[in-house]
């Protein structure tokens, strides 16, 4: 549940870094500053939602390999 609230999060933020990245760069490269906009959005979307299901993967590998040392300490 926890990944699925964080991810919403990061698609969020991915979106708002990317579409001001891309509208800055559209801007300079022909003032198409609305299309940059938008396809860094989609970009930052993109990278973001990698990023956070890389970091459920590391968690959930921790996760197990502590449950993993428990059953062994017993």
């Amino acid at each position: 549940m926890l990944c699925f609230a964080t991810a919403g999060t990061a698609n969020a933020a991915g979106c708002l870094k990317g579409a001001v990245v891309g509208g800055v760069a559209g801007h300079y490269a022909g003032h198409h500053a609305v299309v940059g906009a938008v396809g860094g959005c989609m970009v930052g979307k993109h990278l973001a939602k990698q990023h956070a299901q890389e970091q459920a993967q590391q968690q959930a590998a921790q996760h197990q390999a502590a449950q993993h040392q428990a059953v062994q300490a017993q």
